[in-house]
This record gives structure tokens, sequence and C-alpha cells, in this order.
């Protein structure tokens, strides 16, 4: 429980700006951008660097106090939902680019960059930073590094964790490691690779050092629309099996482009059952080949339309249709949960089918936006809080994200665990996979202070302690016996 003291004593450390205490100012940071889930924190506090985060991070070792590190708040899985009786940690303030190093292309940042302020410093040298999140524009690294982000364009250069080669972390107990190393490699276990996508559970991240390519020499975008969702499907594993890695290949349905065609006018065929967005990037002449075998697998498997913008802005205007996507379906619901799950590619058609009728079973519309090319579902499930149907709404979700494990997938593909599915971890990973990750857990976070109750199911009994299974007493003493 926060007490006069302890207000005291962070407002020493951070100044009376940097300690929220009222109402008002709590419940803003009471949910994260899963509005289902929600918690006012007991105070939120906002250091302005790395050496304050440390601080409060001891603070809050002092008192026993559980903390969750925030940055923007744009996770969908409910991981940056604040603990009852705890604090919240705010990045915000932190968000400095310490150097763009040309030479050996690296940026250096604070956890509170933005995602898209990373290419916008480095785009004056021919650089950018891949990973792409739709919120990219206000997404931050540090929560990127969070929940191991991906984006549209991971297809080809893959996620977050591809791209971080070292991090500064503040332990449970406030201590500060680095993690990682100037190329990315150190010696013994790769705990650079732990770290990435452990959703705030074994530390704060305070700075980040991300690798940047150079700029591509050529870029060909093709919006395509398919007569069915089975099509453009096929479509997706003959552009692979013909050896052609795209940068990115997105997929929406119809009611995704409905919504995000009246949001974005990005010229969108809001009646066509399917559409890709498919982008080849590279060297001119490999774009300029593939283009010619893309377009030919297209029309192979009936596209209706083929639109291949010619202007960067043109084709700027045909991504923000496709990342405006998850916000623009408010305007065809009053209420939706996002979902995040992935699948083989080859099992595209099938399981947007069985999304489908699981959707019509439930009484509920389902929209479809998502990775195609990697097999990256982002379902929409539309419902009406004021008619009663949020409950409906999240059991289809996680039927949904269930399915994906049966069909051979994951729960989540860049969205993270979080709150949200935690209690569908059992449908992926054993007992025994679990202990052992509530073991390392415990290696970072003894007392399981960092973002207590995200990822993991809650344990089997009441207060019963995770990790490796420790005896009752009566137990050892033989007067009782473990089922």
């Amino acid at each position: 429980m926060v007490d006069a003291q302890m207000v005291r004593e962070f407002t020493d450390l951070l100044s009376a700006n940097g300690v929220i205490t009222d109402e008002v100012g709590l419940r803003s940071y009471e949910c994260d951008g899963l509005t289902g889930f929600r918690q006012v924190p007991a105070l939120v506090v906002l250091p302005r660097d790395a050496e304050e985060v440390a601080g409060a991070v001891r603070l809050c070792a002092k008192y026993g106090m559980p903390f969750v590190a925030r940055g923007a708040g744009t996770g969908l899985s409910g991981g940056a939902m604040p603990v009852a009786d705890g604090v919240v940690i705010s990045l915000q303030k932190l968000r400095r680019i310490l150097e763009i190093d040309v030479e050996n292309r690296r940026a250096v940042l604070e956890p509170g960059v933005y995602n898209l302020e990373i290419s916008k410093a480095a785009a004056p040298h021919g650089l950018y930073y891949a990973p792409d999140p739709s919120s990219q524009q206000v997404c931050t690294i540090g929560g990127n590094v969070a929940e191991n982000s991906g984006g549209a364009h991971c297809l080809k250069y893959g996620f977050t964790t591809n791209h971080v080669l070292e991090m500064e972390v503040v332990l449970a107990d406030g201590s500060v490691v680095t993690l990682g190393g100037p190329t990315g490699e150190q010696a013994g276990p790769d705990l650079r690779g732990l770290f990435i996508g452990s959703e705030g559970t074994l530390g704060v991240c305070t700075k980040v050092t991300v690798r940047l390519l150079q700029t591509p020499q050529s870029v060909r975008t093709v919006l395509a629309d398919f007569p069915s969702i089975e099509a453009a499907g096929d479509t997706v594993g003959d552009i692979v099996d013909a050896a052609i890695i795209p940068a990115a290949v997105e997929m929406m349905d119809s009611l995704a482009m409905e919504a995000s065609e009246a949001a974005t006018g990005a010229g969108l065929t809001v009646d066509s059952p399917a559409a890709l967005i498919i982008e080849l990037d590279g060297p001119s002449d490999e774009v300029e080949a593939e283009f010619e075998q893309l377009t030919a697998i297209c029309e192979r498997h009936g596209a209706t339309r083929l639109h291949v913008p010619q202007e960067a802005e043109e084709r700027q205007k045909v991504w923000k249709g496709r990342k405006a996507a998850f916000a623009a379906v408010g305007r065809i619901s009053p209420d939706y949960i996002v979902q995040d799950g992935v699948v083989p590619r080859t099992r595209l058609a099938e399981v947007l089918t069985r999304i489908a009728d699981m959707g019509r079973d439930a009484g509920l519309r389902v929209a479809n936006v998502f990775h195609a090319g990697d097999g990256n579902l982002h379902p929409l499930v539309l419902y009406s809080e004021a008619a009663g149907e949020h409950d409906a709404a999240e059991k289809l979700s996680t039927d949904i994200a269930e399915l994906c494990v049966e069909l051979g997938g994951s729960l989540s593909g860049e969205h993270g665990i979080g709150t949200d599915k935690a209690c569908s971890m059992p449908a992926m990973f054993s007992e025994d996979d679990l202990a052992v990750m509530h073991r390392v857990r415990l290696a970072f976070d003894p007392d399981s202070r960092c973002n207590p109750g995200k990822l993991f199911p809650t344990p089997r009994l009441c207060g019963e302690r995770p990790g490796k299974y420790q005896p009752h007493p009566l137990e050892e003493a033989g007067v009782i016996e473990r089922l």
C-alpha cells in the first residue's frame, strides 16, 4: 500500500511533477490499448532519465511494491495494465535519440522514442529502421522490445529481436546491467534475446541500440483484389513457393476494407471479398524481375484488379489504408477486440473459414486484416458493450487464439500474451514448459514484482508461489499427500 512516506521519497527523487497521485491522473494509466481490462494504479511516477528509473525501481524494492513499466500504452494484450496497490513507472519522458552511428549503421535510443522517429532521424543518411508496427507513429521502441513487435515488413526483415543489438536494463532490485553488445553478440547465454519479448516481467529497458538498414534502391507495391479469401490465401503460398520473399504481404477482407476506406479513402475495393497488399524492395533489376513473376501469380489465381501505385505518395496512401484498419473499425462497430495469432501459411484459408463459422455461431461479426506472408492473423471481433455482447466477444476472441494453436500455430505473433491470453498458455505449453519459464523469471525477479499477473496463467492455488513446486511443510512431514 502506498503511504505518505513513500510518496515523499518518490517526490524527493523525481520532483512533484514526476509523481501522480490524484484520481483523474491515475485513471489515465488504468489500461493500455486493450480497454476491456482496467485497473487504477496506486501511484504513477515519471522519471526523466535512466538514473531516475533505477532510483524508482529501488524505492519499489525497498517497500516491496509491484510495478509496471509503461511506454505509450498502445499494446493490445493488456500487458501494461497496472497492478492494484502497485506503481506505474512511465517512460514517456525518456525520448532522446542519443546517437545515429552512420558508419556502423546503428542508433542508440531511450525507450520512449517513437518507432517512426528512428527512421525519420536516419533517413538523411540513407538508412531506416525496418520493424514497422501499424502503430509506429505512436508506439515506442521500449514497448517494441517488451513485446518483440513486428509489422508489415517483418516477413523479409524479421521482428524487433532481429534488429536490437544491445540494451541497458534495470533489474527488479534497481541494479543496472547491459544485455547484448555493439554487434548483438555476447559471451554465454543470449540474455538479450531472452529479455526481448518478456513483456516487462524481467526488468525495465532504459536504453536500446538498434540496427539500421540501407534504404532500398527500388520499391514496387501491388494492391490486388481477389474473388475469395481462398484465392488470396493460395496466392500467398505460391508467391513464397516461387522463392519470392516480398518485404510485405498483407491481406484484408471486405469488412476491414469497408471500415478503412471510409476512414482513409485509400482506394480499396470495399465489395471485394479479399485484397492483398504486396511490396517488393531491393536492387532495381531484382525487383523488376520479381514483379513480373508476382503479377503473373496473382492473375493465375483470378485477381480481379491489380493496382500498382506509381508514385511514393500514392504508395503511402495504400499503406495508410492498411495501417489505419484497426482504428477505422470503430466506424462500423461501437466496440471491438483485436486478436493476434499465428497459423502456417498453408492453413490460412482454413482458419479464416473456421473463424467465419465461429463468428456466425456467436452472432458476431469478425473483420480480418493481417500479415498474410507469415500467417500472423489479426481478427477483429466486433460487438456492442451496450447490447451486453462483451462476454460473448471475449470468449470468441479466446477461442480464435486457441484455434491458431490447434492448427499448428501460436497464441501470438507480436501483440504478446499480457493479461488477455495468459489463461490460454496451457493450450500451447505443458506444465513443465511453464514451470521452466517461471524459474527463469524468478532468476531475474525473485519476488515477482516486475509486471506481475502477466504472461502466465493464475497459479493453481490462490497465493501459490510461481516457479519450482515448493512442498508444504505438512507434505514434507508425511501428514498430507499431494494429488
